[in-house]
C-alpha cells in the first residue's frame, strides 16, 4: 500500500494489544498502518450482555465507522462477531490463533479441582458457566462484567475466591504469571473463535482486502469457519451455552481422538470437531471427525444434531 491505512479498535488495555500486534504483523509485510480507537457500547455499558445484545455490541461501533469510511479496517475478537455476515464487509485476514483454552485465576493460586467448597467464580459466560457448574455444581458462579484488569481486581480485593478468562487475552496481555490452571478443552470447550482475531474491512476495498490477506492463516481460517458453522446452524447467539473447538489433525491423531481406526489409505488432514450445548436437563456433548474436504458438511451435520437435541427438549423454542 503506498499510504497509512486506518485501523480500527476498541479503546481497552486488551484491544489495542491485539491491535498492535496486527499493526506490527502487517508492518513486516510491508503494509503500514496506524490505530483509531473506538468507543463502544459494550465498553461503557457494564449489563449483562444478554440484555444488551450480546458480545455484538462490540463489533457494531468500529464496523458502523468501517462503513462510513472513518477506517480502512477493524480488529475484532472473533468470538465477538456474529456468525450472520455483514452486509459491505468482509473478514480479510484471521492470523495465527492464540491459545483456545480458558484459564482460571485465583486467590491463591489453587486449581479447580482445589478451590473450597462453595466457592465464588465470577464469569460473564453461560457456557463457562454451564460446564463449570457439570464439573463442580457446589461453586457459586457470579456474572461478572469488564475489562481484563478489572475482572482479575475482583480476586485481589477478596470479593471472589477466582475468575475464568480466555487465556489467549491474559497471554496477549503479558499476564501469564496470573493464571493458575489453564482448562483443558476435553473439560472446558472454548467459544467459536476463541483465541482468534477477526480482521474485517469493506468488502469493495480490494486493495486492502489483498494487504490484510497477507497475514491470513489458512488453518486458524478453516478451523474458526467450522466452529462458527455449527453455531450458525444450531442458530444460536454468542451468549448461549454453546462451546465448539475444531482442530486440523492427521488423519491418525483425529481417529485416536475418536476411537475410530481410519484406513490405512486415508491421508488427508481431518477436522477434529467436539462441541458442547447446554439443554433443560444436561448437557450434551458431541464428537466428530471427518476429512478436511468434507469440513462444512460435517460443521452442517453436527449443529444439526445439537439443534434437534435442544428442540427436542424445548419444544416451543423456535
Amino acid at each position: 500500500m503506498s499510504h497509512t491505512l486506518k485501523l480500527g479498535t476498541r479503546r481497552s488495555a486488551l484491544a489495542t494489544t491485539q491491535s498492535r500486534w496486527v499493526r506490527d504483523q502487517l508492518a513486516q509485510a510491508g503494509v503500514e498502518s496506524e490505530l483509531v480507537e473506538v468507543i463502544t457500547e459494550g465498553d461503557i455499558n457494564m449489563a449483562p450482555l444478554t440484555q444488551i445484545g450480546g458480545t455484538g455490541v462490540f463489533a457494531s461501533a468500529l464496523r458502523h465507522r468501517l462503513l462510513n469510511s472513518d477506517v480502512d479496517f477493524a480488529v475484532h475478537s472473533l468470538k465477538d462477531l456474529p456468525v450472520a455476515p455483514h452486509t459491505g464487509l468482509t473478514i480479510a485476514a484471521i492470523p495465527t490463533r492464540e491459545d483456545v483454552r480458558d484459564v482460571l485465576i485465583s486467590a491463591h493460586n489453587e486449581t479447580l479441582e482445589e478451590l473450597p467448597h462453595g466457592a465464588t467464580i465470577g464469569t460473564g459466560s453461560p457456557r463457562r458457566a454451564a460446564q463449570l457448574h457439570a464439573i463442580r455444581p457446589d461453586l457459586n458462579l457470579k456474572p461478572i462484567r469488564g475489562n481484563v484488569g478489572t475482572r482479575i481486581a475482583h480476586v485481589d480485593e477478596g470479593r471472589l475466591h477466582a475468575v475464568i478468562l480466555a487465556g489467549a487475552g491474559i497471554r496477549r496481555l503479558g499476564l501469564t504469571d496470573r493464571i493458575s490452571q489453564y482448562l483443558p478443552t476435553n473439560t472446558v470447550l472454548p467459544a467459536a473463535g476463541q483465541g482468534a482475531l477477526a480482521i474485517e474491512c469493506r468488502s469493495d476495498s480490494t486493495d486492502i482486502r489483498q494487504a490484510l490477506a497477507l497475514i491470513d492463516n489458512p488453518t486458524s481460517r478453516l478451523e474458526t469457519h467450522i466452529e462458527r458453522t455449527v453455531l450458525a446452524t444450531l442458530e444460536a447467539g454468542c451468549t448461549a451455552p454453546i462451546g465448539v473447538y475444531a482442530q486440523l489433525l492427521t488423519a491418525t491423531t483425529a481417529a485416536t481422538a475418536t476411537g475410530i481406526t481410519p484406513p490405512d489409505t486415508d491421508t488427508e488432514p481431518h477436522i477434529l470437531l467436539d462441541t458442547f450445548v447446554q439443554t433443560t436437563t444436561g448437557p450434551i456433548r458431541l464428537r466428530r471427525t471427518a476429512p478436511a474436504g468434507q469440513a462444512e458438511r460435517l460443521a452442517i451435520d453436527v449443529g444439526t444434531e445439537l439443534r434437534e437435541h435442544v428442540l427436542a427438549e424445548q419444544p416451543t423454542q423456535r
